[in-house]
């Protein structure tokens, strides 16, 4: 397996299209296509990228082998780049946000969003997941996980090693102080790579998002942010040197509880 220093990441931050696929991909594809000539790592899209954040499951669900991971896979192979984000799923009868991570030689894996969001009803309509995404790609160690999740930190806890932590979200413009803060408390207490990647606009429930996605160090610290409300791509570059460099000096991973989650 190769194994890079660095990881390029480009995360996209854009409007949705209200429970219309179809719209949704041939924008991201457009967007996309900025970053045809350039040399990446991963590609990040936000959560539900194909509907934004709706309840109607049933009208947007896909299967597993469906047209949206077919369109990433295509994506992989087209930018070299692995692609990640959720859309919803349909399986036995049951709706999942699911998350996809694809490898730029179409191999995937899945993560089902473990905390549903019970205040807009998510939890009625979703069954939630039951186990973590642990990725290996590239030499680094990356952990996925979805809008709510960024609540609770038991879940995030950096238990396997990992290097970068991402949160794919359609997190709402009245709580962009949590968001903020929530980030980089994750990333300072895994001492780990964060990227908070969140979309814009308005859906169709009239909830506001602003954007915000950012990209932090493993101290907490901002490395790249998109300015609110505009669409457009985050870039960055994470350094494996700089992340062994802080946990070399700062170990406090050796001195984290040890335990057993209850799922």
């Amino acid at each position: 397996m190769t194994t890079s220093n660095t990881l390029n990441i480009a995360a996209i931050q854009t409007q949705l299209y209200w429970e219309d696929r179809e719209s949704n991909l041939n924008h991201l594809q457009k967007m996309m296509k900025n970053l045809e000539d350039e040399t990446l790592d991963l590609v990040i899209l936000p959560e539900m990228f194909t509907s934004g954040f709706t309840m109607n499951a049933a009208k947007c669900a896909e299967k597993e082998e469906g047209v949206t991971l077919d369109w990433m896979r295509k994506q992989a192979v087209l930018l070299e780049s692995a692609i990640t984000g959720s859309i919803i799923i349909e399986e036995d009868n049951q709706y999942y946000n699911r998350l996809y991570f694809v490898w730029p030689d179409g191999k995937y894996a899945s993560y089902d969003k473990r905390h549903t969001f019970s205040y807009a009803g998510e939890d009625q309509v979703f069954s939630r997941g039951h186990k973590r995404l642990i990725v290996d790609y590239k030499g680094w160690k990356i952990c996925p996980l979805i809008c709510y999740d960024l609540r609770f930190p038991v879940w995030s806890r950096n238990t396997e090693e990992f290097d970068l932590l991402i949160y794919v979200a359609n997190w709402p413009e009245s709580r962009t102080q949590a968001w903020d803060t929530l980030l980089s408390a994750r990333a300072i207490e895994n001492l780990c790579y964060t990227i908070g990647v969140n979309r814009i606009g308005q859906d169709g429930n009239g909830i506001s998002y602003v954007g915000h996605s950012s990209a932090y160090d493993p101290q907490g610290q901002t490395t790249a942010h998109l300015q609110d409300g505009v669409e457009g791509i985050l870039k960055g570059t994470l350094e494996k040197k700089h992340l062994e460099k802080i946990r070399n000096r700062y170990r406090f991973l050796d001195d984290r509880d040890e335990f057993v989650l209850k799922i």
